[in-house]
């Protein structure tokens, strides 16, 4: 990634927590390293443990953000959630994959947030 990609990553990311957590979800994690791979955001929503992948596109780009979250991408954010769970050692708590789609463009981004936007095994 560019460096140019890399800070347009962080303030995706950035932006996509201010939007969870203004809509209640406490942030616990941001680029969560695991054996399974990395978590862009983790957060709770209630009692319900959510992994969020965050997904930026810029003007010009073909297709939504949110449309690169393919099967291959779900499979590596379910290791990576399984690999995080593991490492709480008890019981897991429901759990759910949420996507925040950022748009950037020439006004101020857009951002989407698809909460169980996907189930492991889809």
């Amino acid at each position: 990634m560019t460096r140019l990609g890399e800070a347009r990553g962080r303030e995706a990311e950035a932006l996509a927590r201010g939007l969870l957590e203004r809509a209640g979800l406490k942030v616990v994690e941001t680029r969560c390293r695991t054996k399974g791979g990395e978590l862009d955001l983790v957060a709770w929503d209630g009692a319900t443990l959510v992994f969020v992948e965050v997904k930026a596109r810029g003007s010009g780009s073909h297709g939504r953000a949110e449309e690169a979250v393919d099967r291959r991408k779900r499979e590596r954010l379910t290791t990576a959630a399984g690999a995080y769970l593991a490492s709480l050692g008890a019981a897991p708590p429901p759990c759910r994959f949420d996507v925040v789609a950022v748009e950037f463009g020439s006004g101020a981004p857009v951002l989407r947030h698809l909460p169980d936007a996907f189930r492991p095994g889809e």
